[in-house]
């Protein structure tokens, strides 16, 4: 069976982003007011062929250890669909 998994790759929020502040500072520039804080991640979506949705999470996250985040800067949540 083919599942939809989501992962989604955030910069751990002890550190600073600054792909972010960037971002924040754009919108203060352009007047937008109100945001608090901005952080940029990665959505990443895979096509997995795998017997069981717990299958298609593991190999998803052995994706995302090895290749698709850096766990010195970054954490990652996986949605299987």
């Amino acid at each position: 069976m083919i599942y939809t998994v989501q992962i989604k790759v955030m910069p751990l929020k002890e550190l600073l982003d600054p792909q972010g502040k960037a971002v924040m500072g754009g919108l203060g520039n352009l007047g937008l007011i109100g945001v608090e804080d901005v952080r940029v991640g990665k959505n990443i979506t895979l096509q997995v062929n795998a017997d069981s949705a717990e299958k298609a999470r593991a190999i998803a996250e052995e994706a995302s250890r090895k290749l698709l985040s850096n766990p010195v800067m970054e954490y990652f949540e996986i949605q299987v669909d």
